[in-house]
C-alpha cells in the first residue's frame, strides 16, 4: 500500500526534525566519572605522585644511606650539579647524541622508505625485516651490539680483521671516542625503522596526479622529490623529526647497556649519568637533574605541539 502525499511530508519533516537530547543530571555525571576514575587513579599514581615527590627530593639534601636527616637545601643540588665538570661533558654528550644519532637514523630511513613504496616481489618480507629492531628492546639492542663490539670476540672485530681492515682486534668499548661511536651505531640501527614507518606512511599519502604532473612537466625523479614529494610531506618529516629529537634525548637503554656511561664517564647522556646517582644513592642529585632534563624535554615539547597546532590550522 502505498504512502499518501501527505503522509509522506509528515514523515520528512518528522526526520528533519531535531531530536530531543537528554537532560544533563547527576547521575549522568557519576557515571561519566566512574568511567574516567580509574584510568585518572592510574595517571595519579605513576606519573604525578612520583613527580611530586621526585619535586621535593631536587631541593633536599636526600641520600639513601641516611634518610633520617634530608635537610632542605634549596638550589644547592643544582648549584652541585653544575659546577660539576662532567655535567657539561654531560650536556655536549647529550647533544652529540642527538644530532649524531637523528641525522643518519632519518637518511637512511628515508632513502629506506622511497625503496619499499615501490613494488617489487617479497617486499612485505622486507619491509617485516626493516621494522623489526622498532618492536626490540632497546636494553636488548644494547646488549646485543655490546657483544657485537666486544673487544676480543665480538662479530665487528672478527670482521674487520678478515677482510684484513685491520690487523689487531679494536678496543671499542674501552676507548672513549670510539666508544661513543659504537652507542650512536647501534641507536642509528634502532631508529631507521621509525622513519622508514613514518615517512613511508607519509609518502603513500602523496597522491599520484602530483607526480604526474610534475612528469608531464618534464620534471626528472630527484626534481620531483624535491619540488613536489618533499613539500607535500614536508609537515610531517618536521613534527617527526621534532618528535624523535624528545625521545632519542630522552633515550638511556642502548647507552646503559652497552657502557654504563664509561670509560671513565666519557659517553654519559644526562639520563644515564642521572641513572647512574640513582645507583648511588643520591637521590637528591638524581632529582635535580630529572628537573633539568623535564625543562629541556618541555621545550622541545612546546616547540613541536606549537608546530602541531600551526600545521593543524594551515
Amino acid at each position: 500500500m502505498m504512502a499518501t502525499p501527505h503522509k509522506a511530508s509528515r514523515a520528512i519533516a518528522a526526520s528533519n526534525r531535531p531530536r530531543a537530547h537528554r537532560p544533563f543530571t547527576g547521575r549522568t555525571a557519576w557515571t561519566i566519572v566512574g568511567f574516567l576514575a580509574p584510568a585518572f587513579l592510574f595517571v595519579a599514581i605513576f606519573t604525578y605522585y612520583p613527580l611530586l615527590v621526585g619535586g621535593r627530593m631536587a631541593f633536599h639534601q636526600w641520600s639513601l644511606w641516611n634518610l633520617n636527616e634530608t635537610p632542605f637545601v634549596g638550589l644547592g643540588n643544582f648549584r652541585t650539579l653544575i659546577v660539576d665538570p662532567l655535567f657539561t661533558h654531560t650536556m655536549l654528550n647529550s647533544a652529540l647524541w642527538v644530532i649524531g644519532s637523528l641525522i643518519p637514523q632519518f637518511v637512511i630511513g628515508f632513502l629506506i622508505a622511497l625503496g619499499l613504496r615501490k613494488k617489487f616481489r617479497f617486499r612485505g618480507l622486507y619491509q617485516a625485516v626493516v621494522f623489526y629492531p622498532w618492536a626490540v628492546s632497546g636494553f636488548l639492542i644494547g646488549i646485543l651490539f655490546r657483544w657485537m663490539f666486544n673487544s676480543e670476540f665480538g662479530v665487528v672485530n672478527d670482521l674487520l680483521m678478515r677482510t684484513g681492515i685491520v690487523d689487531t682486534p679494536v678496543p671499542w668499548l674501552a676507548n672513549p671516542k670510539l666508544a661513543f661511536l659504537a652507542v650512536i651505531i647501534a641507536n642509528v640501527w634502532y631508529g631507521v625503522a621509525f622513519f622508514a614507518i613514518m615517512i613511508l606512511a607519509a609518502l603513500q599519502s602523496v597522491p599520484d596526479e602530483l607526480r604526474e604532473a610534475a612528469a608531464i612537466d618534464g620534471a626528472g625523479r630527484y626534481r620531483t622529490l624535491f619540488q613536489v614529494v618533499i613539500p607535500t610531506i614536508r609537515s610531517t618529516l618536521v613534527l617527526t623529526v621534532l618528535l624523535r629529537v624528545i625521545w632519542i634525548f630522552n633515550f638511556p637503554d642502548i647507552i646503559f647497556a652497552m657502557t654504563s656511561g664509561g670509560p671513565g664517564n666519557q659517553t654519559h647522556i644526562a639520563t644515564t649519568w642521572m641513572i647512574q646517582f640513582t645507583q648511588q644513592g643520591q637521590y637528591g642529585l638524581a632529582s635535580a637533574l630529572g628537573f633539568i632534563v623535564v625543562g629541556v624535554l618541555t621545550v622541545f615539547t612546546g616547540i613541536y605541539l606549537a608546530l602541531l597546532s600551526r600545521e593543524g590550522k594551515s
